[in-house]
């Protein structure tokens, strides 16, 4: 069986505690440092005036092509690293280079709007209608 589709999160929610453990992400941000010797790498987002970091284990998407400095997006399964808060084990590392962040950010609440709208109206019609 496939694991459910990854989700849109941006990197503040992943340090936040908002995902568990296991589940499945995307995650975007700008490559700030990157560890080949132990397969680890770093992404950066600015967000209401604070610079928040993400963790990503790059084992399985090595070798790759690291540029400090460049967009990248990771889809991956968020576990927990010893004593180094949580961390995405990358599936998928992609350098997006010159994607628009901001419009990227809109994308996602908009896309997020529309699915729990989605859900909202399924739920309504799953309710049982009751005759008078």
């Amino acid at each position: 069986m496939l694991p459910a589709a990854a989700v849109f999160h941006f990197p503040w929610e992943v340090n936040s505690g908002a995902v568990q453990e296991g589940e499945s992400v995307r995650v975007f941000g700008r490559l700030v440092c990157y560890q080949p010797e132990q397969s680890r790498a770093t992404l950066s987002a600015q967000h209401a005036a604070k610079e928040h970091h993400v963790a990503v284990h790059t084992l399985f998407v090595e070798p790759f092509h690291s540029i400090i400095g460049a967009q990248y997006l990771v889809l991956g399964e968020i576990e927990n690293a010893d004593g180094d808060g949580v961390m995405v084990r990358a599936r998928v590392l992609n350098c997006v280079d010159g994607v628009n962040v901001a419009l990227l950010q809109k994308a996602i609440t908009e896309q997020r709007s529309f699915f729990g709208e989605r859900e909202c109206k399924q739920g309504d019609a799953a309710l049982p209608a009751h005759a008078t």
